[in-house]
């Protein structure tokens, strides 16, 4: 099997299997991953940034050299890396869960719900400010779980897909602006604004054109990317939680709670803050989103194969 028929066969697979089962319950190779980094920054750890880039480098590159030596096992390697880098069908599982909570009135269930999707504080936040954080969470991780690994797959094959989640989750791990990461982190978080330019614009294209979908329109939801993104201060979240706020037709944006304290962030979209029906429309969205992610991976990987016979 030629390449590029054996990316996007396994891509495939491995999307299938992401719907069909979701995240391993049990001995997942990125909660591996996290430990192992968590180990390795008790040595490496200092308040520099050469500290921090060589922190992101061994464990990046480790995980790289991993997928390098198993990438020959073809597309059923392709397909189970798939399924262990993606995120969107636990994604989308919880924003339901999330609104039906919400729609019940049980708050305490919806505020335990949220650190699954985001690291603001719970119980700081009314109904409001729930489904308003899990919309945001949905529209950036629908990028980062799902819409990114793909899109790396695409490129590198099973070493871009782990590659990828390395680096999403050393971001995740190390990529604040505290007082411990500030330093230490910067390689960490700058790494991962370059991994996800991409995949942020197509994520954020894909929710323009699918904005029909959920009752939105798409010059709305492009609109509100080209007037509001660049205010965000990830150039990449700035993108999706944009461009979902105008297919959603609503703002998204303000005073953010977290635990470390509040941040007032720039306003998304125009009408009125989310609600429990948005945040539904917001979970449809993300698996269209997702579901056209892969097609276009999947095509884009045969197209590449075709051209490189078509050379030789």
């Amino acid at each position: 099997m030629q390449k590029g028929t054996s990316t996007a066969v396994g891509v495939l697979l491995g999307f299938a299997l992401d719907r069909a089962f979701g995240d391993p319950r049990r001995w997942h190779p990125v909660a591996g991953f996290g430990s192992a980094a968590g180990a390795l920054e008790s040595v490496t750890y200092a308040d520099r940034r050469a500290a921090g880039v060589a922190h992101e480098v061994l464990l990046v590159g480790a995980v790289v050299g991993l997928g390098l030596g198993v990438r020959r096992g073809g597309w059923p390697v392709t397909a189970l890396a798939t399924w262990t880098v993606l995120g969107g069908h636990s994604l989308a599982r919880v924003g339901r869960d999330m609104a039906d909570q919400l729609e019940a009135g049980d708050l305490a269930a919806a505020r335990a719900l949220l650190p699954s999707l985001c690291g603001r504080d719970p119980e700081a936040l009314d109904a409001d400010g729930l489904a308003r954080a899990a919309v945001e969470s949905i529209a950036e991780n629908t990028s980062d779980a799902t819409v990114a690994p793909l899109v790396w797959g695409g490129i590198a094959g099973v070493p871009g897909l782990l590659g990828y989640r390395a680096i999403n989750t050393l971001d995740a791990m190390i990529g604040y602006r505290n007082a411990r990461y500030r330093n230490f982190g910067w390689a960490a978080a700058r790494v991962d604004d370059v991994a996800n330019l991409l995949p942020a614009r197509l994520a954020g294209l894909l929710t323009v054109a699918l904005a029909p979908l959920i009752g939105g329109r798409p010059a709305a939801a492009f609109r509100a990317w080209r007037h509001d993104a660049a205010k965000h201060p990830s150039p990449n979240a700035g993108v999706v939680e944009a461009s979902m706020a105008g297919a959603l037709g609503v703002t998204l944006g303000g005073v953010t709670e977290y635990r470390h304290g509040t941040e007032l962030r720039p306003t998304l979209g125009t009408g009125p803050a989310p609600a429990i029906g948005d945040l539904q429309r917001a979970v449809r969205m993300s698996e269209a989103v997702q579901l056209a992610s892969v097609a276009v991976v999947a095509l884009w990987s045969l197209a590449r194969n075709r051209f490189r016979w078509q050379a030789n």
